[in-house]
């Protein structure tokens, strides 16, 4: 254990159930895959299933080290959580917790072991995997001909689904999405907001849809992105399913794009693409540093 003295246990129940949420997630992000198509996907998971398992001890064990205190950021994710369930207080959040048969303290600890791992991997892996200008001045230099574009928008979304919900239940929903667009127009993270709240598969990004073309989109959707600039958001658009609000990340006129049209997008290329070993790196010195017994 790094810098320590504890034991910690992972045991067979904390395995098989970590194995059971990762095929919820993925029959959740594809309710329409065969049972061969889940397990095709399920295979890469759970291949390195207890590898990460391990991973995330050592990385909320180093936290600790670390003296890292999330007490505050898990207030706040309780609260926002709170608000997006429209529950009028903490004490009744902890009672419909409670009620799915969950214990109200493990379901806290899940969220902090959370921000633990996030807060580490901010600090001393992140803060060494952000490119500087010559990296991305090179890289646009070697990739030119990747940013010559026709008229395009890069776009995130957040999404409030209706879904078999009541007529009643969609009025409830609808002022969901309106407090939501009046915390992005107040200034709040439109990224950090679709992250907690909206109810698509690309919350787990950021909200992030990615690029299109024009021509490309829903004609209601591509209406109301392109008559925005950079960084602006559309009004709630009703779609069949719930209520969408997108956001314009970059626009792109047609032809080559200049450096500083394309600068953020360079940068988030770079970034993963330094980041993922930088964080296996860092991980594999965690392990080296700790005593890790696996038995079968």
């Amino acid at each position: 254990v790094p810098e320590g003295t504890r034991d910690e246990a992972l045991g067979l129940s904390e395995y098989e159930r970590e194995k059971a949420n990762q095929k919820s997630e993925v029959m959740q992000d594809c309710p329409a895959c065969t049972p061969a198509q889940i397990q095709e996907k399920l295979a890469p998971l759970e291949k390195n299933l207890l590898r990460d398992m391990i991973d995330n001890l050592l990385l909320i064990q180093r936290a600790k080290d670390l003296g890292v205190n999330v007490d505050t950021d898990l207030i706040k994710r309780l609260d926002e959580l709170r608000q997006q369930n429209n529950i009028e207080s903490m004490e009744e959040l902890e009672k419909a917790i409670r009620s799915e048969g969950l214990s109200y303290e493990d379901f806290k600890s899940n969220i902090r072991n959370g921000l633990y791992r996030d807060e580490v991997m901010r600090r001393e892996v992140g803060s060494k995997a952000v490119p500087d200008k010559v990296e991305v001045q090179k890289y646009y230099e070697e990739h030119k001909q990747d940013f010559v574009r026709q008229e395009s928008a890069y776009v995130r979304e957040i999404f409030v689904s209706t879904e078999n919900k009541t007529e009643e239940e969609k009025v409830g929903l609808r002022a969901k999405a309106d407090g939501l667009l009046a915390r992005v127009k107040a200034g709040e993270d439109f990224g950090e907001l679709a992250k907690r709240f909206s109810d698509a598969g690309t919350s787990k990004k950021n909200g992030e849809l990615g690029l299109f073309r024009r021509g490309v989109m829903d004609p209601a959707l591509e209406q109301a992105v392109f008559k925005l600039n950079r960084n602006e958001i559309t009004d709630i658009i009703v779609i069949s399913t719930g209520f969408e609000i997108l956001q314009v990340m970059e626009r792109y006129e047609a032809g080559q794009q200049p450096l500083e049209k394309v600068e953020n997008e360079i940068n988030n290329i770079l970034y993963d693409q330094k980041m993922k070993p930088a964080l296996r790196d860092y991980l594999d010195k965690l392990r080296e540093d700790s005593y890790v017994d696996v038995k079968t």
